[in-house]
């Protein structure tokens, strides 16, 4: 496939050259990394990224969920280009907060009320900060190994290790930035995943200093295994019955129904956490939730418990890009998009076995993740990977890529309404050629 190798790997070469001398580690984001150096594209189009030499690849990363459409949707760029005529960012309000604020509350009954921010992370922390503000309570709970964006008290714990996450029973909240203080950690109370004796008896302890608990029904850290029924109304029982809130981080899995992975129990959150597919392509967070506990967000009738605020937060850029966006991700494309989800799922099982390799496939929805692992792991400490295997599954990845494949470096897919069954079909091709170049070391 990579018949100019030798040019692709210089012109990469000298761009992550240039990069390194003004960039800690040559960027801004370390998920562009990868050994020997960063392939820089060109252009993107549909489900495919064009890299600086012109080689032509299949987006299955999707710029981490975040492009729903894929590359470059004529409607989003049509949109865009009309309000960029406009102007891009302005001291007042616009019209366009409201029609993407009305939208959003009509896709699920649990969005009353919706704030605008800029990012997952910060959709994850002003969660947090508003369930405290509602609660007048200082703690938060989370599972253990998931992801929530780089608020201090949201990374707890998504990067411990055998070594410091402690007993099973009573994981550990271990900081991810050296120099987090302790009075933080001791503020998390971190609980296991799908396990509802001992998050209970955790919780219990806390019971009159919990604000919130904070759960991600199909974490990605964990292995992209669903929130157990059972584990999730216990949660809610839990918090009603202890006046604490239950919040949904939504902002990857809201691509799952159309009013989110949330729809997929007969529990519903105080508050959900937004971000990703819903900007559209640009940055974006959202916090939507019970009028109620979204009242502490409102100046209107004093100082408001929580103000929130942000130079960026609901730019007309975001909101026409996002609402464009979400009225094409309408019932019937969310319905075809996790068609291709079980499909894709269903080929790379079939390519497993085809290949005799020790691995598994899991996800739901839209979304898959290979393990190179006869089983799927169950919790945090199952899906934990050693450095040897981490560097097994490095390579898988290295594979997929050579084969004309981009996927998150955890061996993870997230698919776009812009591709094919063929597409899918094609992957898997891929993903079987890669799993029989690493059965030797499997």
């Amino acid at each position: 496939m990579d018949t100019n190798l030798h040019t692709e790997i210089s012109k990469s070469a000298a761009l992550f050259e240039r990069a390194k001398s003004f960039l800690p580690g040559g960027c801004s984001r370390n998920t562009i990394l990868r050994k020997p150096h960063p392939i820089y594209v060109e252009r993107g189009q549909g489900c495919h990224v064009y890299d600086v030499e012109g080689v032509r690849r299949t987006d299955f990363a999707n710029n981490v969920a975040s492009l729903i459409h894929g590359h470059a949707h004529p409607a989003i760029i049509a949109a865009v280009s009309q309000q960029m005529r406009k102007g891009t960012a302005f001291t007042v309000g616009t019209e366009a907060e409201i029609d993407y604020a009305e939208h959003i509350c009509s896709r699920n009954p649990a969005f009353e009320r919706i704030r605008f921010v800029n990012s997952g992370t910060e959709a994850v922390m002003a969660s947090l900060k508003a369930a405290r503000a509602f609660t007048g309570r200082p703690k938060i709970a989370k599972v253990e190994g998931a992801y929530h964006g780089l608020y201090d008290y949201a990374e707890a714990s998504q990067t411990a290790k055998p070594d410091n996450w402690g007993q099973p029973e009573r994981p550990s909240s271990v900081a991810v930035s050296r120099g987090t203080p302790q009075r933080l950690l001791d503020d998390v109370v971190v609980i296991p995943f799908n396990d509802v004796k001992r998050a209970l008896e955790l919780l219990d302890e806390h019971r009159d200093q919990m604000a919130c608990v904070l759960i991600d029904v199909l974490p990605h850290r964990i292995g992209v295994i669903p929130a157990a029924e059972d584990f999730v109304q216990a949660l809610r029982r839990w918090t009603e019955q202890n006046g604490a809130l239950l919040i949904f981080d939504e902002v990857i899995t809201f691509r799952s129904n159309f009013g989110g992975a949330q729809q997929w129990y007969d529990a519903q959150p105080d508050i959900t956490a937004l971000g990703k597919m819903i900007g559209g392509g640009f940055p974006v967070g959202a916090i939507a939730g019970r009028a109620e506990v979204m009242e502490v967000l409102n100046p209107l009738n004093g100082p408001a418990p929580f103000p929130l605020s942000g130079t960026f937060s609901a730019n007309p850029i975001t909101m026409v890009a996002g609402l464009t966006a979400m009225k094409l991700y309408d019932p019937q494309a969310v319905a075809r998009l996790n068609a291709l989800g079980d499909r894709a799922r269903h080929s790379i099982g079939e390519a497993i076995k085809t290949a005799g390799v020790p691995a598994c496939v899991t996800g739901q929805g839209s979304m898959f993740r290979i393990h190179l692992s006869a089983d799927a792991p169950a919790n945090y400490r199952q899906a934990y990977l050693s450095p040897e295997k981490h560097a097994f599954l490095s390579a898988f990845v290295g594979h997929l890529f050579d084969g004309g494949l981009l996927m998150v470096e955890t061996g993870t897919g997230f698919l776009s309404t812009a591709m094919s069954e063929q597409d899918i079909d094609d992957m898997a091709a891929v993903v079987l050629v890669a799993l029989r170049k690493m059965k030797p070391y499997l």
